[in-house]
């Protein structure tokens, strides 16, 4: 499959549609979900959209290093290109390397003014001006209005998209909207939320917030469990089929189809998601 098939075909692109043409240059969005639903999964899957399309993205880490995010993003490239028998998979790469740059905080470390500051620094000394930035591990427990109005500041300067991640508990209150803390009072500052929940099956995606839109729309997106992957349930023509399949379903990896050096997945037995397990497979991070 050619690059220009892959991205066209994405089902990203249903995404996009689903909440008006994206999230949009100088927004917020948020993924929440429970621990272990994907949510780190679903930030990647966005930035590698954008890497696929030639497009610089900063990934900020809170509380996690460097290597944990890059290996996260090889082992997920890796499914996509087996997935889609990719041409040129290896300059591809090269080319997502070049476009993508990985900033880890401490979680004590971590202020909007440190990332202020290092953003303005990329800019002089690199040139690397990122049209997106996703951002995982940020406290929203602790967040307030105000500082979501000085990361929202930022994406505005830069005329680029930010997506963060939050995490829920069962018992957290929701609104009338659905929407559950610790987001649910932010909602002034985060022009898209994103549910993720699942039903014994796969991790399914739910609008919650789609810009001033009274109506939002129905998804019929869920990540793979196995691949971790977005993939349309229920095949819709026009988007790519294989992510409509699971990893049992399509041909099984050959010793000499390694995954990337360091991968966790080759050094134990591959397993699924359990319905009511706190974590994915192998220890990977939600």
């Amino acid at each position: 499959m050619l690059l220009k098939e892959l991205t066209e075909r994405s089902p990203m692109r249903i995404f996009e549609k689903s909440i008006h043409g994206g999230l949009g240059a100088g927004n917020l969005g948020v993924v929440v979900a429970r621990h272990g639903m994907g949510k780190t999964a679903f930030l990647v899957d966005i930035a590698l959209d954008d890497l696929l399309r030639g497009r610089k993205v900063l990934h900020v880490t809170i509380g996690r290093t460097i290597e944990h995010v890059r290996e996260y993003y090889a082992e997920i490239f890796h499914d996509l290109v087996h997935a889609t028998q990719l041409e040129s998979a290896a300059e591809i790469r090269r080319e997502i390397e070049s476009h993508r740059h990985i900033k880890a905080y401490l979680k004590e470390t971590f202020s909007v003014e440190h990332l202020r500051s290092h953003i303005a620094m990329m800019r002089e000394a690199m040139g690397f001006v990122p049209v997106a930035i996703v951002i995982d591990g940020y406290d929203f427990e602790a967040a307030t209005t105000a500082e979501l109005a000085d990361i929202r500041e930022i994406a505005e300067s830069l005329k680029c998209e930010i997506w963060m991640a939050a995490h829920t508990h069962r018992t957290d209150p929701r609104d009338k909207h659905g929407i559950p803390e610790p987001v649910a009072h932010l909602t002034s500052e985060l022009a898209v939320i994103v549910h993720m929940a699942h039903d014994g099956k796969a991790v399914n995606l739910r609008v919650l917030k789609d810009h001033d839109n009274p109506d939002v729309s129905q998804l019929a997106l869920a990540i793979d469990p196995t691949t971790m992957l977005l993939r349309q349930e229920g095949g819709r023509k026009g988007t790519l089929p294989f992510l409509t399949t699971s990893r049992s379903q399509q041909a099984p990896l050959r010793r000499s189809e390694s995954r990337p050096k360091g991968s966790r997945r080759w050094r134990g037995r591959r397993t699924r998601y359990r319905p009511g397990s706190t974590a994915w497979p192998c220890r990977r991070p939600s």
